[in-house]
């Protein structure tokens, strides 16, 4: 395996890795303030910043490739 390969299958397992505490831990909240929204955005927002890219996302989700880059934009955020 090539050391970028390697290192893009480290950032998923990390990922899988978390998700799975966070449910074993009934820890369903995603966002770092407090506040919790509606919707699939605060966990696709948990993921990028877990360095997943939009397209992993998108179907690790289930959700199209364009939705999940409108809420990871920043202007979308606010």
């Amino acid at each position: 395996m090539t050391d970028l390969t390697s290192k893009d299958i480290s950032k998923k397992l990390n990922v899988l890795i978390s998700l799975t505490l966070r449910q074993l831990l009934q820890d369903k909240e995603f966002v770092q303030t407090g506040k919790r929204k509606k919707g699939a955005g605060d966990l696709a927002r948990y993921l990028a910043d877990m360095g997943i890219d939009p397209k992993d996302i998108a179907e690790i989700l289930g959700a199209p490739l364009t939705s999940i880059r409108t809420l990871l934009t920043p202007q979308r955020r606010k």
